[in-house]
This record gives structure tokens, C-alpha cells and sequence, in this order.
């Protein structure tokens, strides 16, 4: 079964980041950010936030990813706004300079790595001690469980429901899920204060890709839709992905990352 378009998929995040982005640089009191994303792949967000002006950075450890990402930078005329380097989150001060970013993504990343605290304190220790923005992208337990049940697939998605990491077997691709309330109280672990929290893909993965294209005016309001569904708390708890947005508070003050 198809699905919506991954520019629907991805219409909630990158609203947010957007304002984001704009709000940060009016505090940093310069219209270009140094933005960090790491595990950004083949520059799903780092395109399109070079394009408003910004230097990106983008950690990832595939050398496909990269060479994609280059070629798609090269594409949209910002090959020289965005750096691509080898590397992840556990190594990252290998591949980047600590403190030195305005603005952190730390997207489709918590999920993989062995230790998600570890790794979030990496992108919460590459942002400017005076003042930084960190978005993090995670997969949503409730989505997947609400997923495998819609699929007639009970039993997976009861194991999702009760198993520490939220998956459903040991086939499941994804290794680790979050629920909206384990991902925020990491994201303030690290001493920044959440900003706001989105769910992502509440309808998106459900509803037929065939649907929305023969019903007129279908993919617009289906996006209107994920938008006013995103802040809610009880559609966040079963979306596929969480968004989480968190700022250093203010005089930079938060616990020394280990």
C-alpha cells in the first residue's frame, strides 16, 4: 500500500523548524546559523535550511548518504553551505567542534545508537554555551503499535506495547521507540528546557496513498489535518515519529555533559 508524499511526511518538523531557525538567528543577532545534523543523511533537512542562508553541517556515517547528500546540495546551488563528514553521534566531537553550533538536529538517531543518553549529550555539548536550539526526531511507540494492529498483526503490536525498547519481534527493523513522555524527559536530562512537542505522521502512515490521490483536495487536507493534530498530546501518543524542540536556558546554565 503506498503512501503520501515524504514532503507531507515531513510538513510538521520542518514548520517548526523554520520558525526555529528564524527566532534563533534574530537572538544570535546574525542571519547566518551554524547548524549541526547529525545522522542528516542525504540532506532531507540540510538542503532546504542552506537554502535560507544557513551553513550546515551534516555527520553521517553511510559514505553513500554523503555522496547523495553532495550531489544534491550541488543541485540546489548550496554546495558551499553544506559540509559533509563522516562520522556519528558517539564519535562526534571526532568530526565536529564542540560548543560551536547554534542550532543541533538529532534526527532518526536515538533509535540506533547503544546508549540514547550518551549520544544526546554529544548534540547537546556541540551547541553554543550562550545560547543553542536542539531538535530532536524520534520514532513514536504508539504509532508503530497502532500500526501493527491496524495490520491484523495482534500479537506484534501487544510485544511493541509491553517491550522495553518498543519493538514488536526480532524482525523489527527499528531497534529502540520512545513514548512522548521517555523522549522529553531525556531531552530535559540533558538540562535544556523543552519547547514544544510534536507528533509527526499521525494519519500519514495509515491512510492510502490511492486515496489521497483520487480524492480532490485530498493531500491538502490531509496536511491541514497533521497540523492541527501535532500539538495535541493524545495524537501525539500515537504518532509515528515525535519532535521534540528544547533551548539552553537562559546565562547558558545547564549540567556539565559527560
Amino acid at each position: 500500500m503506498s503512501r503520501p508524499s515524504a514532503t507531507l511526511r515531513t510538513a510538521v518538523v520542518w514548520d517548526v523548524l523554520r520558525g526555529a531557525l528564524d527566532q534563533r538567528a534574530e537572538l544570535a543577532d546574525h542571519a547566518e546559523l551554524a547548524v549541526l545534523d547529525t545522522g542528516g543523511g542525504t540532506g532531507n533537512f540540510a538542503v532546504p535550511v542552506a537554502r535560507l542562508g544557513h551553513r550546515v553541517t551534516v555527520v553521517d556515517p553511510s559514505p553513500d548518504a554523503l555522496f547523495a547528500l553532495e550531489r544534491r546540495a550541488a543541485e540546489a546551488g548550496v554546495a558551499d553551505r553544506v559540509r559533509g563528514v563522516q562520522g556519528d553521534v558517539r564519535g562526534l566531537f571526532e568530526v565536529a567542534e564542540r560548543g560551536a553550533y547554534d542550532v543541533v538536529f538529532c534526527h532518526g538517531v536515538l533509535e540506533y545508537v547503544d546508549d540514547p543518553a550518551e549520544g544526546l549529550g554529544n548534540a547537546v555539548a556541540a551547541l553554543r554555551e550562550e545560547g543553542g536550539t536542539l531538535s530532536v526526531l524520534a520514532s513514536g511507540l504508539g504509532g508503530a503499535v497502532l500500526a501493527r494492529a491496524l495490520a491484523g498483526h495482534f500479537t506484534e503490536a501487544r510485544h511493541a506495547l509491553t517491550s522495553p525498547g518498543g519493538r514488536w519481534g526480532e524482525s523489527d527493523p527499528m531497534p529502540r521507540r520512545f513514548t512522548p513522555e521517555q523522549l522529553t524527559a531525556l531531552v530535559t536530562s540533558t538540562g535544556l528546557e523543552v519547547i514544544s512537542v510534536h507528533g509527526v505522521r499521525v494519519f500519514a502512515d495509515l491512510v492510502p496513498g490511492a486515496l489521497v490521490d483520487t480524492e480532490p483536495d485530498a493531500l491538502e487536507a490531509l496536511a491541514r489535518l497533521e497540523a492541527a493534530a501535532a500539538e495535541l498530546p493524545d495524537f501525539q501518543s500515537v504518532a509515528s515519529q515525535l519532535h521534540v524542540l528544547a533551548e539552553i536556558p537562559p546565562r547558558g546554565v545547564r549540567p556539565a555533559v559527560r
